[in-house]
C-alpha cells in the first residue's frame, strides 16, 4: 500500500507560480515512479510530469515543458511540482501518483500508476 498527500494548491493570476508538494509513504516497490496528474472539468486525466525514484529521470507533457519542474527529496519522501508561467488552461485538480514501473524514465500514461492522492485544486485566472 502507498499513501499520498498533496498540498500547495491555490488560486493565482496568469503568469504566476505555485509549488505543489506530495508526501509519500508505504511500500517503496510501488513508488519507483512518481508523477503528477491533472484533471480539468469535462476533460480526461493527463499526466503532466514524472520522476524516477532511483534514477531521477524526468518526463513532461508537451503542454507544461519549460514551465513545470518536478523534483524529489528521497530523504523526506516528498515529490514537488514547481509550476511557473501559469496559464488559465492549467486550471485543474492536481493529483500525486505512484507506480512500480522500474525504467529510468517514467511513462506519461495514467495506467502505469496504481496509487493517487485526493488531489489539490489549482486555479489560474486571466
Amino acid at each position: 500500500q502507498v499513501q499520498l498527500e498533496e498540498s500547495g494548491g491555490g488560486s493565482v493570476q496568469a503568469g504566476g507560480s505555485l509549488r505543489l508538494s506530495c508526501a509519500a509513504s508505504g511500500n517503496t516497490s510501488y513508488r519507483r515512479c512518481m508523477g503528477w496528474f491533472r484533471q480539468a472539468p469535462g476533460k480526461e486525466r493527463e499526466v503532466v510530469a514524472t520522476i524516477s525514484r532511483y534514477v531521477g529521470g524526468t518526463a513532461y507533457a508537451d503542454s507544461v515543458k519549460g514551465r513545470f519542474t518536478i523534483s524529489q527529496d528521497i530523504t523526506s519522501h516528498t515529490v514537488s511540482l514547481q509550476m511557473n508561467s501559469l496559464k488559465p488552461e492549467d486550471t485543474a485538480m492536481y493529483y500525486c501518483a505512484a507506480g512500480g514501473w522500474a525504467g529510468s524514465v517514467c511513462p506519461l500514461v495514467t495506467y502505469r500508476y496504481d496509487y493517487s492522492g485526493q488531489g489539490t485544486q489549482v486555479t489560474v485566472s486571466s
